[in-house]
C-alpha cells in the first residue's frame, strides 16, 4: 500500500473486525554492538566524542558482535589494550550486548483474532500513545495460533503518487498521466533501462542490478519480470543467469529436456525461473492437478527428504503413464528440484516489475517531477539525497538552492523544469518551523528582507539555531547582501522582531506604527565581508549534506591540472594504464580479504564524475589515515576496463593529500613581487614566513618587477620549502592576492 494510505487500511480492518480483536505487533529492539557501546558510554559519563570514536571503529555489518569487531578491527583491539577506560567500557558493554533495549511496532504486521485479543496474548500501549500492540512478537503470535497479516507500506507507490501530483501542479490537471494505462512497450523507458540509468527506479537501482541490466539488455516487459527474479543469490550463483543471457543474445542455443514443455520454458530461454513453471511442468508431463502441483512446489521449497521421495515417485509414475521415458522424467525432476530452490513466484515478480516499469517511464518522460518526488521521499536520509542530487546533475536537471520565498517543505518543480530544493531536507530545521514560514509567505506575500522575515514568522518554532541553519543552507540568500552579513545581523533582527511582538501583545503603539509596514519592519544590516568558498561550502555540507553552489575541488582546479594526468570524466583506458587523478572522498567501505586483511573501496568525486577505486590491503594499511570522507586526495594507480560491468576500475598504488602532492610533484614556488611591495622590512618578514616550512623539496623563486627592469632570483637549497596550504596563505597575507603560484 501507499505509505500515506496504509494506516487507513489498518483502521478499516480494525473497524470491520472489531478494535478489540485487531492490533499491530510488537518488536523488541536489542542492544547491538554499536548501540550498546553508546549506551554504556553515556551511562558511565564519558564525553560524546570519546564514545563516538569507539563506536565508529566497529565495522558496519549487520549482526556483528563486539568480539567479532575486536577480532576484525586492529585499531579497536589496540585501543582496548592501551586505554583502561575503553577496556572497562567494552567489558561492561559485552555483558549487556544482545539484551532487549526498547519496544517498538512492527512495520506492517497486523494480527486479527477470532475473539478478544486478551484471550490470546497480553497487550502493550506505548507511553503517550494510543495504539495498542501485542506483547508477543511476530513468532510468538503465530505460536499461540493467531493469524498474522502483513500490511506493507511501499514507499515507491507514494513516490509515483507524488510525481503525478508534481506533473499536475506544473502542467495542469489534464496533463496528469493515468499510470495504470501507460503502454508497456515505451521506447524511451526501455532506452533508459538499457543505458543503466536506473538510479531511483524501483528494484533496479543497485550496482549489481545495473550490471545485470547491462548484460541482459531488456527489450520487453517479460524481460523486466525476469530481471527481478534473476537478481537473487541463488540464480546468480547457479549459472542460470549466464544461460538466460547467452540464449537471449543467441550466443547459445536453448535446450528443452522434452518437446511438451518447450512452450512453458520458451519465454525464459529454456531456464526454469519461476515457481509457476515447476507447477506447469508437473501438470503437463505428470498429470498433476493444480492443488497437487502446488503441494509439489511447497515440498521442493522446504526440501524435506521424505516428502521429496514421495513426490519423485508420483512425478515419475505420472510421466511414464504419458509416454515419457523414465530417464528423461528423472532428469526433469532433478532439474525442477534444483531450480525450485531458486525459483521465484512469477506473480510477485510481475507485480514488482510493473512498479519498476512505471518508475522508469516517469523518469524517462517527466524527469524533474519524478526526481523531486523521490528526493522528497528520502529527505530524512542525507546520504540518499546526495546521491539523488548527483543523479539530477547527470540528467542535466538544475537543482535550485533552497529559498524561503519559493521553496516548500518537499522538493517541487519550477515551470521551466528545474527543481526547488525542499526546506524539509535542511538539517536542523523542523517541520513546524517550515509550516510557519510557508503560512506567513502565503498569507502576506514574499519576505522582503531578514528583518521582515523575523518579524512575520513564529520565533518560538524557528529559534536562532533554525535561522542559522537556513542562512548556512542559502535559504535566506534573497533577504540580504550575503550570508556573512545575514549571520552578523541575525541577533539585531531577532531582537527587533521580539520587541515588535511584545509591543503588539501589549497593544502599544509607537511612532513606527504610523509608518507603512515596509518601513516598520526594516532595519540596518551589520555589514560583513562575504564568506570565502571554504566557509560557504562547509556551511552547505553541514546543513544540506552536500556542496550545492560549488565544490571543494574548484579551489584547487588550476593547481591540480599540473598534477593529474586525467579528469575522471576523461578516463578511457586501453589495457592497464597508470594514471593520476584527484577528487574528494565521498564514500568509503572497508571489508576483510580472504586472508583476513583489511582493504577499502573508495569513491572519488572531482565534479566531472565519480570513480570507485580499490585500495588493497598493503596500500590501505599505509595510507588509511589519508582516506577520510570529505578529504581531497590525489591518487596514483592502474586503471583498466572492468570486463564484468563494462565500466572503469582503478586500483590505488599511492595516495597523497594536497600538501603531500604539492611536495611530490611541484617544481618550484614562485613569488611575483613589485618594487612597492618590498619596502618596510619585507625581506625580513618573508624570511619569517618561510622559516617554519624549510627543509622541504620545493625550490623558491622570486620574479621581481620594477618599472625600468625585472629579474628572477632563485633561493639556495637551504631555503627549499614544503608548499603547504598554510604557507601559501601566509605568503598571500604578506604579499597580496595573486602573488604566489606553484609550478609543476
Amino acid at each position: 500500500f501507499c505509505m500515506e494510505g496504509r494506516d487507513r487500511v489498518i483502521d478499516y480492518v480494525a473497524e470491520h473486525y472489531g478494535r478489540d480483536k485487531v492490533s499491530q505487533i510488537i518488536t523488541y529492539g536489542s542492544m547491538a554492538a554499536k548501540a550498546v557501546v553508546r549506551d554504556v558510554g553515556r551511562v558511565m559519563g564519558h564525553p560524546y566524542g570519546f564514545v563516538d570514536r569507539i563506536s565508529k571503529m566497529i565495522p558496519f555489518e549487520v549482526g556483528i558482535s563486539l568480539d567479532k569487531a575486536i577480532a576484525q578491527e586492529e585499531s579497536l583491539a589496540q585501543l582496548i589494550a592501551e586505554d583502561e577506560e575503553v577496556a572497562e567500557l567494552i567489558e561492561m558493554a559485552k555483558k549487556l550486548e544482545g539484551l532487549a533495549r526498547n519496544a517498538g511496532k512492527h512495520a506492517g504486521g497486523v494480527v486479527i483474532a477470532p475473539t478478544k485479543l486478551t484471550d490470546f496474548c497480553p497487550l502493550y500501549c506505548e507511553q503517550g500513545g494510543d495504539s495498542i500492540v501485542s506483547q508477543f512478537d511476530k513468532d510468538d503470535v503465530e505460536a499461540v495460533g493467531l493469524v498474522k497479516f502483513d500490511f506493507l507500506g511501499l514507499r515507491t507507490l507514494t513516490i509515483i503518487d507524488w510525481a503525478l501530483d508534481n506533473i499536475e501542479k506544473q502542467k495542469g490537471r489534464d496533463a496528469r498521466p493515468d499510470i495504470e494505462t501507460i503502454p508497456l512497450d515505451d521506447k524511451a523507458a526501455f532506452a533508459l533501462l538499457k543505458a543503466c540509468q536506473t538510479t531511483a527506479v524501483f528494484q533496479l537501482e543497485s550496482r549489481g542490478m545495473k550490471d545485470l541490466i547491462k548484460r541482459l539488455q531488456p527489450d520487453d516487459f517479460e524481460d523486466i519480470i525476469a530481471l527481478v527474479a534473476l537478481f537473487r543469490p541463488g540464480p546468480l550463483q547457479s549459472g542460470m543467469v549466464d544461460d538466460f543471457i547467452n540464449v537471449k543474445h543467441k550466443r547459445k542455443k536453448a535446450e528443452y529436456p522434452h518437446p511438451d514443455i518447450k512452450h512453458i520454458l520458451e519465454p525464459t530461454y529454456g531456464v526454469i525461473l519461476y515457481q509457476e513453471q515447476v507447477m506447469q511442468i508437473a501438470q503437463v508431463l505428470a498429470g498433476y492437478t493444480l492443488g497437487g502441483a502446488d503441494m509439489l512446489r511447497r515440498a521442493m521449497g522446504k526440501k524435506k527428504p521424505e516428502e521429496m521421495a514421495k513426490q519423485r515417485e508420483i512425478f515419475t509414475k505420472g510421466a511414464l503413464a504419458r509416454g515419457v521415458e523414465e530417464k528423461t522424467a528423472t532428469y526433469i525432476f532433478d532439474l525442477m528440484e534444483k531450480f525450485a530452490g531458486y525459483g521465484f513466484n512469477k506473480s510477485h515478480s510481475a507485480a514488482y516489475a510493473l512498479v519498476s516499469y512505471q518508475t522508469a517511464w516517469l523518469k524517462a518522460h517527466y524527469p524533474a517531477a519524478f526526481m523531486a518526488a523521490v528526493m522528497s521521499a528520502d529527505m530524512d536520509s542525507t546520504d540518499k539525497v546526495v546521491t539523488l542530487i548527483e543523479e539530477c546533475r547527470e540528467m542535466k536537471l538544475e537543482v535550485v538552492s533552497p529559498d524561503v520565498n519559493t521553496s516548500h517543505y518537499k522538493f517541487t518543480v519550477k515551470d521551466d523544469g528545474a527543481i526547488f530544493y525542499g526546506l524539509g531536507a535542511i538539517k536542523g530545521v523542523g517541520e513546524g518551523a517550515i509550516e510557519g514560514i510557508i503560512q506567513a509567505r502565503e498569507q502576506d506575500g514574499p519576505f522582503r528582507d531578514l528583518f521582515d522575515f523575523c518579524q512575520r514568522i513564529d520565533l518560538k518554532k524557528a529559534n536562532r539555531r533554525t535561522l542559522e541553519a537556513l542562512i548556512r543552507a542559502g535559504a535566506l540568500d534573497g533577504l540580504g547582501p550575503n550570508r556573512a552579513t545575514l549571520m552578523a545581523t541575525l541577533d539585531t533582527a531577532v531582537q527587533m522582531a521580539e520587541q515588535h511582538h511584545k509591543d503588539a501583545a501589549a497593544g502599544q503603539n509607537d511612532m513606527f506604527a504610523l509608518m507603512e509596514p515596509e518601513q516598520a519592519a526594516s532595519g540596518t544590516f551589520v555589514e560583513a565581508p562575504d564568506w570565502d568558498d571554504e566557509i560557504r561550502l562547509n556551511g552547505e555540507k553541514e546543513t544540506l549534506g552536500l556542496y550545492l553552489t560549488g565544490h571543494p575541488v574548484d579551489r584547487y582546479e588550476q593547481e591540480l591540472a599540473g598534477i593529474i594526468s586525467h579528469r575522471i570524466c576523461d578516463l578511457n583506458p586501453s589495457g592497464d594504464q597508470t594514471i593520476i587523478v584527484a577528487g574528494l572522498v565521498v564514500a568509503m567501505r572497508t571489508m576483510n580479504t580472504r586472508r583476513g586483511d583489511r582493504m577499502a573501496f573508495v569513491t572519488l568525486d572531482d565534479r566531472s564524475g565519480r570513480l570507485e577505486l580499490a585500495v588493497f590491503a598493503d596500500t590501505y594499511q599505509h595510507y588509511r589515515d589519508l582516506l577520510v570522507k570529505d578529504r581531497l586526495v590525489v591518487v596514483e594507480g592502474e586503471v583498466s576496463v572492468d570486463d564484468y560491468s563494462g565500466g572503469i576500475k582503478m586500483s590505488a598504488r599511492k595516495v597523497y593529500d594536497i600538501d603531500n602532492a604539492r611536495e611530490s610533484f611541484a617544481r618550484r614556488l614562485v613569488l611575483t613581487l613589485k618594487q612597492e611591495q618590498t619596502v618596510n622590512g619585507f625581506v625580513q618578514d618573508l624570511a619569517q614566513v618561510l622559516m617554519p616550512f624549510r627543509e622541504g623539496r620545493c625550490t623558491v623563486r622570486v620574479e621581481y618587477h620594477r618599472p625600468d627592469a625585472q629579474a628572477q632570483l632563485t633561493f639556495g637549497p637551504d631555503w627549499r620549502v614544503r608548499p603547504t596550504d598554510e604557507l601559501l596563505r601566509r605568503i598571500t597575507e604578506l604579499a597580496g592576492e595573486g602573488s604566489v603560484r606553484i609550478e609543476y
